[in-house]
């Protein structure tokens, strides 16, 4: 069973998961405006994963016997400036996503709940995965510049992503 604290804690990362999401659909969409179809698939792709962090959150508070409480989805930002500039968003929103996983694990500890700080430790992983994929781009980005055609190479290779593996139960 889940502490009140911990269950609204855990609501309000699934509330920041679902706005993930939404942030990561807008940044497709403003790359599709961009006439930069990989980047905009990149950011589809990342928007499905998570998606499937929110629903993993959502699952778990259930199967825990909580109640999970739906809040309203912030609007996201829907322009950047340059490419570099949105992947730059990105890495700096995965970093405070890895803060609030922290805190969560910490807050888990606090509570001796040892099923959700378990529970936690494939979140706490998948985040430096996430931060490391997005600060290559980053990074990719950087080197290229304003070099239109290291840029479209850049757009190439991050239209190749995969979709990505559902989360495990």
């Amino acid at each position: 069973m889940l502490s009140p604290k911990m269950q609204d804690a855990l609501n309000s990362q699934t509330n920041a998961e679902f706005f993930s999401s939404y942030l990561y659909l807008s940044m497709a969409a403003h790359f599709e405006g961009a006439s930069l179809p990989g980047m905009a698939t990149w950011m589809r792709f990342q928007a499905q994963e998570e998606l499937g962090h929110a629903l993993k959150f959502f699952n778990f508070i259930s199967e825990r016997g909580g109640q999970v409480i739906l809040a309203e989805v912030e609007g996201p930002k829907t322009e950047w400036g340059s490419a570099l500039e949105a992947f730059e968003d990105s890495y700096a929103h995965e970093q405070k996503i890895s803060g609030l996983i922290n805190d969560l694990a910490n807050l888990a500890r606090e509570e001796k709940d040892h099923a959700t700080e378990a529970f936690l430790q494939w979140f706490i992983t998948e985040q430096v995965e996430e931060e490391a994929s997005v600060s290559t781009v980053v990074d990719q980005l950087k080197l290229v510049g304003d070099n239109g055609v290291a840029l479209f190479m850049v757009d190439g290779q991050l239209g190749q992503r995969a979709a990505p593996a559902a989360p495990p139960e």
